[in-house]
């Protein structure tokens, strides 16, 4: 492969591993960098090359720019993979990366500025003719201008940062009594969280669903999608299973949304992958809500669908090589999920859990994929992202995806911490979940531990108890075998259909 031959991986855990795998695949050398707390973690390990970049804590480790570039330079690499998180999305770095005449593997700097900042995004969208929810184009002055704004869209509203994303520095406010408390908190945590302490408002879609597109643009042009994914099972805004493609779009639809991203795309001339986020309302109407300007976790169940291969299309892009495909190409072949599974309880909060992985077991057989970043022996600190793995299941049909699903978080065995596999169970056990019928206010409305179980006492037990007893019996029927799933350790063996009645 001509220009690109060592790549750096500024990263680590699941998506260090991914972009290596891919890397090897192409032939190409790979460099690691680790912290402290990561020495002798998988992605260090399958490398050619690992170099020592500081501390456990991000901050001194693999948010520092100096230090990355510093280890590009120094392995002679080529260029540098960014991933997902850390400095992938930071224009900086991205910029660096140019001064320092290193293929940066991801869009311009500019289209990163521009798409990272949404007041500037949503006007962005607003030339290109792409729908946005009403609300401020620009970021608050005042708390008067934010209830002059309030009271023209209409009550509830969402504060949001100007220079954020993943749920960070977000408030639903009510009512005007909450203004001042809720912009405050939205500030203080959007500082925090990205050094811009700048929040504007947009109109609340009650009962809206995430959907978004993955795009892939080259230099020379190209801009196509890969469809559709429904992000809509969150918590704290953060998305914990997602689906490929989404189960309610009509064909009608599904084209004019695409039209969209791609109209969002080439409004930012973007080069590389990227997603276009929007919010669906109970009504069908779609809105801008953001651009990801990087590889986005769960893309894994695009590349089932698709049979593309995402990382490999960043690097090519990166190359300057064109899109190998049409968008006419492009074709949906059956229905992939993702369940994402972190170190978290789900019966107190999704608080994290920390701990040794005494035992690592993922799922395997037909139309499962598990992307992971740990071993059994590795201890799951406090340092990064609390995710394990991600688990993908794939089949022709989305009853049969889900039907692979249940079977894999059945099969998956962890001990040592508390997981998110019971939850995933009790979403894909749901009557909602399967039906198609669910939106963003799935987690705070559906599962509702106090209710579901009173007694619990942060039983892991309980939640697989509770997704057994949502199956309808048009679903019982069809189900001959337990449900088993693995929590902290534990096995909870159930074969309560024999007796519902």
């Amino acid at each position: 492969m001509p220009g690109i031959e060592k790549i750096l991986i500024a990263n680590r855990g699941e998506i260090a591993l991914r972009i290596i795998r891919t890397c090897k695949d192409m032939g190409l050398q790979t460099v690691a960098v680790y912290s402290d707390a990561d020495k002798t973690s998988p992605h260090v390990l399958m490398a050619d090359e690992s170099v020592h970049i500081g501390e456990p804590v991000s901050s001194e480790s693999y948010l520092v720019i100096d230090k990355i570039i510093g280890a590009a330079k120094e392995t002679g690499s080529d260029a540098i993979h960014p991933g997902y998180g850390f400095l992938s999305e930071n224009e900086g770095f991205a910029a660096a990366c140019e001064k320092n005449e290193l293929i940066f593997i991801g869009p311009k700097p500019e289209a990163i500025r521009i798409m990272g900042d949404k007041t500037e995004a949503r006007e962005l969208m607003d030339k290109a003719g792409v729908p946005y929810p009403p609300g401020t184009k620009k970021a608050l002055i005042n708390i008067g201008e934010a209830e002059q704004a309030a009271g023209e869209i209409g009550f509830p509203v969402l504060v949001k940062a100007a220079a954020g994303g993943g749920g960070k520095g977000m408030r639903i406010i009510e009512k005007p009594e909450e203004f001042e408390r809720g912009i405050k908190a939205a500030r203080s945590e959007a500082k925090n969280a990205f050094g811009d302490d700048r929040v504007y408002i947009e109109k609340y879609l009650d009962s809206s669903r995430h959907v978004e597109f993955q795009i892939l643009a080259d230099t020379h042009g190209n801009v196509v999608h890969l469809f559709d994914r429904e992000c809509s099972i969150q918590r704290r805004h953060q998305k914990v299973i997602e689906e490929a493609p989404c189960a309610i779009l009509s064909s009608a639809l599904r084209e004019e949304m695409a039209a969209a991203a791609v109209s969002a795309a080439r409004a930012c001339d973007y080069v590389g992958a990227g997603t276009i986020e929007f919010l669906l309302d109970k009504d069908h109407n779609f809105y801008f809500l953001e651009m990801n300007t990087r590889l986005q976790v769960e893309h894994p169940v695009t590349e089932l669908i698709t049979g593309i291969d995402l990382v490999e299309m960043q690097i090519r892009v990166a190359n300057g090589e064109k899109l190998p495909f049409t968008q006419e190409e492009v074709r949906v072949q059956g229905h992939a999920i993702e369940c994402r599974i972190y170190a978290e309880d789900p019966v107190n909060n999704f608080l994290p859990s920390t701990g040794i992985l005494t035992k690592h077991r993922p799922a395997e057989g037909p139309g499962v994929r598990v992307d992971a970043g740990v071993e059994e022996g590795q201890h799951i600190t406090i340092h990064y992202d609390p995710m394990i793995s991600k688990l993908c299941s794939f089949a022709s049909t989305r009853e049969q995806a889900i039907a692979r699903m249940v079977r894999a978080l059945e099969e998956y065995e962890i001990a040592g911490c508390r997981t998110t596999i019971p939850f995933c169970n009790f979403v894909m056990m749901h009557p909602d979940f399967r039906n198609g019928q669910y939106d963003t206010r799935f987690v705070p409305e559906k599962f509702l531990p106090d209710e579901l179980f009173p007694d619990h006492t942060g039983s892991p037990a309980a939640v697989a108890i509770a997704a057994s007893l949502l199956v309808n019996d048009s679903q019982n029927s069809k189900d001959e075998a337990g449900v088993s799933l693995s929590y902290d350790g534990d096995q909870l063996n159930s074969n309560w259909w024999k007796n519902r009645r």
